[in-house]
């Protein structure tokens, strides 16, 4: 599976933004699709993932603020960021795995997209 990430930007503070995860080589509808971010000096963090079923499930600190969707038919994964912070400011990956039990472990994720800069300002 390759991964294109797109739609990051420079954004103010309470702005929205729509990450997009194009694939190519395999149909994502049959995997799990996580975003992670990592700022800088920080480590990976987990923010939302999405089933085979539609299934989803989000970080606390994104849950009510970010929608995490995908399209089949267009083979592309979806993150939908609202009411932005400066502390969302990262870099944001979109990745595919299999195992959904273990959604938030980035490791466990196969493949990988190159990522896209998000910056909220104040």
């Amino acid at each position: 599976v390759q991964l294109q990430a797109s739609g990051g930007g420079l954004v103010q503070a309470g702005g929205s933004l729509r990450l997009s995860c194009a694939a190519s080589g395999r149909e994502i509808g049959s995997y799990v699709t996580g975003w992670f971010r990592q700022a800088p000096g920080k480590e990976r963090e987990f923010m939302a993932a999405i089933n085979w079923g539609g299934g989803t499930d989000y970080a606390d600190s994104v849950k009510g603020r970010f929608t995490i969707s995908r399209d089949n038919a267009k083979n592309t994964a979806y993150l939908q960021m609202n009411s932005l912070k400066p502390e969302d400011t990262a870099v944001y990956y979109c990745a595919v795995g299999r195992i959904w039990l273990r959604r938030k472990d980035g490791d466990l994720y196969g493949y990988w997209g190159q990522g896209t800069q998000v910056t909220v300002s104040s």
